[in-house]
């Protein structure tokens, strides 16, 4: 069955930039998972523990929550109805950081006013979660 309704622009608008939002997502990730020892050291000492001592599934739903997005993306913008499977999984890795994040390590006090990125990040995943389930009721994606 091909999908012949036409498209808003804000459709690709919305995808094109939750692409770009998820791949910095990803070089995030990759920055972090793969930080040199000679980096860290330049770091505060408090960001160093954060680095040291986040435990793996942590680090296992960053990526997942920035290689699902991503993937998510693509398949929004090529008009397949399994983004929204990859957003809520995305979804989920989000969700795993943030409860770590805000109950576990105590990120504000670490953080401070960088407390507002983490926020936005969740915001966003649950928004093309929404956006993917409409997407996929308008028959925009099939």
């Amino acid at each position: 069955m091909k999908n012949t309704n036409k498209l808003p622009v804000w459709f690709w608008v919305i995808g094109i930039i939750a692409l770009l939002w998820n791949i910095m997502g990803v070089m995030a990730y990759v920055g972090q998972a793969f930080i040199t020892d000679e980096a860290l050291t330049r770091l505060p000492e408090n960001e160093q523990n954060f680095y040291k001592n986040t435990p793996i599934w942590v680090t296992a739903a960053f990526a997942i929550a920035v290689f699902a997005g991503t993937l998510g993306c693509i398949a929004l913008l090529v008009r397949k109805k399994w983004a929204s499977f990859l957003f809520i999984t995305s979804l989920v890795g989000v969700l795993g950081q943030a409860v770590y994040n805000f109950f576990i390590q105590d990120y504000i006090a670490l953080s401070g006013s960088r407390v507002i990125m983490p926020c936005i990040v969740i915001v966003v995943a649950f928004f093309l979660v929404w956006f993917a389930k409409k997407s996929q009721s308008n028959l925009w994606i099939s």
